[in-house]
């Protein structure tokens, strides 16, 4: 006998941002505990962990009629909550960052993603589009980069969700580890200087929003540097796209016979428009009262978004896929947090 589907007096796109938001301001209200907020937890934090406890319970009954609101939360809201986030940014913070942060992003997306084509092809002997796919999410923006390398790939849609799925977890993951790291006084062990420690989980944590809810745990100053490192590495997918497809696209299933074939590019455009609001922000900053309800609103879209991703995260994909994803996702993450502090170290020191 068929359960029925349930229905709710809300449009269905409406119902799932309506979901989100509900999540993210029980969030927003858990974060201002100061309890929680002295372990780590901030809002965003308290908003995936909520998002991951109902998505894998009462939400598979629900996702049918509010996927779309929550894919719109997921996606266009992180979107929109970066641009917003660049009201907190000047030049003279991007001038924090300098070189050296764009070098150790360029090292960390390359080595990488040259790890997960090594280990994912070679030892693992993983599909070449399943291995490459969790290489970009790992080594440059989380599941947007497997979104923006599929069609690139032209890989198989179990791939793509195999791929999202991995990320998404070792990124989550994330959320909790670096201010642990950073709590365990992460400086001596790994020789990092506190002022890259914005730096360090900028070029090496998986999605943007996972990237913010780790540095806002520890500070604001962290959350501002790592901001800025993170969109510098997420513009990098660009470039990163147009090689691979030179590279490796030509040679993909179904593609020998087309090589010429004209792809289509996921540019992130949202990048570049954070990057004008800092700008404007630099040269015609706002009055304060505007420019904290404007902070105020930012918050609540990254929450939404860090809610709607938890939602959206399911436990399932993983099982049916094998160990052989998760393991590849594992050692790019070990390579991440591990290779990441010494390349950061070295890399700091050399470049400061």
């Amino acid at each position: 006998m068929r359960t029925a589907t349930p229905t709710f007096p809300l449009h269905p796109a409406l119902a799932g941002i309506v979901l989100s938001g509900a999540v993210a301001w029980a969030a927003m209200r858990l974060g201002d505990i100061a309890w929680l907020q002295n372990h780590g937890f901030s809002a965003l934090t308290v908003a995936i962990v909520l998002g991951i406890i109902l998505g894998n319970t009462v939400y598979a009954r629900m996702g049918a009629y509010c996927g779309e609101g929550v894919r719109f939360s997921k996606q266009t809201l992180l979107r929109a909550g970066i641009i917003l986030y660049g009201f907190r940014l000047t030049f003279q913070d991007i001038a924090h960052v300098g070189i050296a942060g764009v070098v150790i992003d360029a090292a960390m997306l390359l080595s990488t993603f040259g790890l997960a084509w090594l280990v994912g092809t070679r030892l693992l002997k993983l599909d070449r589009d399943a291995a490459l796919l969790i290489g970009a999410g790992s080594s440059i923006c989380g599941a947007a980069a497997v979104m923006a390398t599929e069609p690139v790939l032209r890989a198989r849609s179990e791939e793509v969700t195999v791929a999202v799925s991995t990320v998404v977890i070792f990124g989550s993951l994330a959320i909790f580890l670096y201010p642990l790291l950073y709590t365990l006084q992460a400086e001596p062990v790994w020789g990092l200087r506190l002022p890259d420690f914005g730096v360090y989980i900028g070029s090496t944590v998986h999605e943007v929003a996972q990237v913010l809810a780790a540095a806002r745990s520890i500070d604001q100053h962290t959350a501002d540097v790592a901001v800025i490192t993170k969109m510098v590495r997420v513009m990098m997918l660009a470039p990163f796209l147009l090689m691979l497809s030179m590279r490796v696209a030509p040679h993909s299933p179904g593609q020998q016979h087309q090589p010429h074939q004209q792809r289509k590019l996921s540019i992130p455009w949202f990048a570049f428009a954070f990057i004008g609001v800092v700008i404007f922000n630099s040269f015609f900053p706002l009055p304060a009262q505007v420019n904290q309800v404007l902070l105020q609103i930012d918050t609540l879209m990254l929450a939404m978004a860090m809610a709607a991703l938890g939602l959206s995260t399911h436990l399932s994909a993983l099982r049916s896929a094998g160990i052989k994803p998760m393991i590849l996702g594992a050692v790019l993450f070990a390579w991440l947090v591990i290779g990441g502090a010494l390349v950061n170290g070295a890399l700091g020191r050399l470049l400061a």
